[in-house]
Order: C-alpha cells, then structure tokens, then sequence
C-alpha cells in the first residue's frame, strides 16, 4: 500500500518494456515491443526485449512532474527513430527529452555556431532539428540540449590557448587521451555558451550544462590553467561565474538552465577538487541533476557494504543529503538504467531508484544510459505523470529519517528551555 500524491488523476496498471538497442539504423514495432536501434555500438547482455501490453494509457498529458531520458545524437537522428521515441513518450509518464547537443569528443550537433563550423567540430548528425523539435512540442515534451562543457577532444587541439595544458606547454589529456577546455579561459567559457545561445534559438526549453566541473582523471597533478593561482576557491569561483554568465545570456531568451553534478555533491562539503560546490552553483540555476547512479558509488558509503547492489538506499540517502543544501523545487536527479560491474539492472532496480526519490517528496528524476537503451517495463502510463506515491508503510530508511528529525527537533526545543524558564524566575522575583 502506498501514500498517493496526485493531480486527479487515477492510477493504473502498466506492463511492457521499451528498449534501445544498437546495431544499425531501423525500427522494428508489433504490438509488444518497440525497438530503436543507432550504428555503431553493440548491446549489452543486460539489455533485451520483453513483451507486455499497456492499459488504460491515456494520451493527454497534463505536465506537472518533469520525468525524461538521455537521448543521444543518433537516436535524435533519423526520421523512424524520432517517430519511435514520441511515441514512447506519448505512451508513458515520460515528458522530457535531453537531446545530446555537444559531447564530450567535441563534436557540435547544431549549424550555425560559427566557432565549431571554423574548427571542424559540427557534425551534421542531428538533421532539420528545429522541426524535429516542433514535432516534440506538438506532443507536449519538454525539451533539454545537453551541453558538454569543459571536456572536449576538439576544440583544445584546435585552439591551444583555449586547452588545459601539461607544465612543458603541451596540450594536457586525461585518461581516456580527451582534452579539455580551460575553465578559466573566457574565450573557452564564450564558445561553449555561443552553442548555447544557438539551441535556445533553435528553440530548445533547456540547457543542460555536463562537465561542468574541472579534470578529475589522469595525471591531474600535472594540470596547468591559464589562472596561475588556481585552487579550490578559484576552481569554485571559475565554475559560478561561467553560471552567471550563462543567466546574463539566457535568462532574457527565457530558457531554464540545468547542470549535471557528480552524486557525492549532494553530501560532500568540499569541492571535491572539481570546483564543483553544489549549493554556490544552485543559486543560478533552475535545476540541478545530480548522477546518483548506485554503481558509482564506492562501497561502504553511507554504511552501505554494496551500494550497486542497493539501489535504494543509495539514491534514498543521496535524496536526503541533497535536500538540505537544494531547494525541492531545483532538485532533479540522473538515475541509472544501465548495467555495470556485474549487477544487471532491470525494472526492479529502476523502480527502487524512482521510490526513494518519492519517499523523498521528489517528483522529478531522469534516466540515463548512454546509449539510450531504456527498459519500457520500469515505466508508468503517461496517466502518472502528474503525481506520485510515497512508500506505506514507510520504508527504514524513511522511518529514519523521521526519527532524526524529531530528535533534532527535541535538542533544540531542550536548549531553548533553560533560557525560558531564566526569564521567567526573574519575572516572579
């Protein structure tokens, strides 16, 4: 039995799963199953295709949660496979579509950005997308450009005086051999947020900055910027002033702006160094997204022996921490619908994901997998998109919860006592 939070509208039964799979460019639909397929990438052995039948799925979709998925360039691509994922989205609780606008190679999937027509970085991936974009308006979904922002294989290269650089001069790479741009550099920060000026012209509702934060694998020891004295405070400083100036840019075209931050943010009280401090960068921002995929969590944390294995818990406790240093309002989190390290995650796993974000009073959340292979099953009608329900009887975790804050509730109540009864004893004196 659950606790309803709900906007009028009832609540009914669905059963089937949605999967992206990748092989090569088609689209396979019967009854059961829909199956988009991108080149170039092959699917894992977690992934695979249940069929199921939807009941009582209504097509009007009243938006008051935003509920999305990663959509890469691929996906965005061809005619078949937009058609494919709108109707994914008109037959679940899914609204919001986070379309991969620049990622970390440093390819550019929209024309007209003038400094990545110049450096070879636009690649034509995404074709006539001001109408695909239309089409999803037309349906009622919420659209958000994914801007990767500080790595990027391209433009450093190009544009040395841009690059994060090795102490001999060099063009600094990290472990996976990818440059990034310099924080620091106003023409890097200038090019990222002319990308971004261009989607909300196109007509994105959204950006959504990732990486936007400093290196942090590799030999970051070796990072040299173009501010001689960086440090955790300039790093922090660098990362929310690149913030304030996407508001001086955005805001009066009436976009929201989004950032993507790593999951220890919601409890670390440091910047991790990453320059990442996440109650500094909410206060320009419309929402924050932080990636508390349970398989990136090291083990042990919050007591937790296996986090991967506690999906849970693991984005309970995140939620919890999250939301004393971020208003609810601005709190959207990354949930994980991918398998990795040997722990297969299905529709259970996501489920258990999405109900500690309710358990925390947390309507909003989206799915990531890279390769925008999604499990349909984990999905409810589009007739839940309007509200949610919390765990009854409560959850341990939940039950925690309550008592901590009663406790805490209890000292201070306990240490306002004394001080009462003071200025009493002196009135009757």
């Amino acid at each position: 039995m659950k606790m309803k939070i709900h906007n009028n509208l009832a609540v009914a039964p669905l059963f089937f799963l949605f999967f992206f799979t990748a092989s090569c460019t088609t689209v396979e639909q019967n009854s059961a199953t829909t199956v988009l397929e991108q080149p170039g990438t092959a699917a894992s052995i977690g992934d695979s295709v249940i069929s199921g039948v939807i009941e009582g799925a209504a097509h009007e979709k009243p938006r008051k949660y935003l509920r999305g998925i990663h959509l890469s360039q691929w996906v965005s691509g061809p005619g078949k496979l937009r058609d494919a994922a709108i109707e994914l989205f008109n037959e679940t609780e899914l609204n919001t579509a986070v379309i991969d606008i620049k990622e970390m190679e440093g390819e550019v999937y929209i024309d007209g950005v003038k400094a990545a027509h110049e450096a070879g970085a636009y690649s034509r991936a995404i074709p006539n997308i001001k109408q695909y974009l239309d089409k999803l308006k037309e349906n009622g979904i919420y659209t958000v450009a994914r801007i990767v922002v500080f790595r990027d294989d391209i433009m450093p290269r190009k544009k040395p005086s841009m690059a994060v650089k090795n102490p001999n001069g060099t063009v600094w790479t990290d472990r996976k051999g990818i440059t990034w741009l310099d924080p620091y550099s106003k023409d890097a920060c200038d090019y990222i947020l002319s990308i971004a000026e261009r989607a909300v012209d196109l007509g994105f509702d959204e950006i959504q900055f990732d990486y936007i934060r400093f290196p942090s694998d590799g030999n970051t020891k070796n990072c040299r910027y173009s501010n001689k004295n960086h440090s955790a405070d300039e790093a922090s400083k660098a990362v929310v002033g690149f913030l304030k100036r996407a508001n001086e840019l955005l805001k009066p075209k009436n976009a929201k702006i989004s950032i993507d931050v790593f999951g220890y943010t919601t409890t670390a009280t440091d910047d991790m160094g990453i320059g990442q401090r996440i109650i500094e960068m909410t206060e320009w921002v419309d929402y924050v997204s932080p990636m508390v995929y349970p398989s990136h969590y090291s083990k042990n944390q919050y007591g937790i022996p296996d986090p991967n294995k506690a999906p849970y818990e693991i984005v309970y406790k995140s939620m919890e921490g999250a939301l004393k240093r971020i208003p609810l309002e601005k709190l959207r989190p990354w949930l994980q619908d991918f398998t990795y390290a040997g722990v297969k995650y299905g529709k259970k796993e996501i489920r258990a994901q999405i109900q500690a974000c309710y358990d925390n009073g947390v309507g909003d959340w989206m799915l990531w997998n890279s390769r925008s292979v999604y499990t349909r099953d984990s999905l409810e009608g589009n007739y839940a998109e309007a509200g949610f329900e919390k765990s009854n009887p409560p959850t341990p975790e939940m039950i925690k919860t309550q008592e901590d804050l009663n406790s805490a509730e209890k000292e201070k109540t306990e240490s306002e006592q004394p001080q009462a009864a003071g200025k009493v004893e002196i009135l009757e004196k």
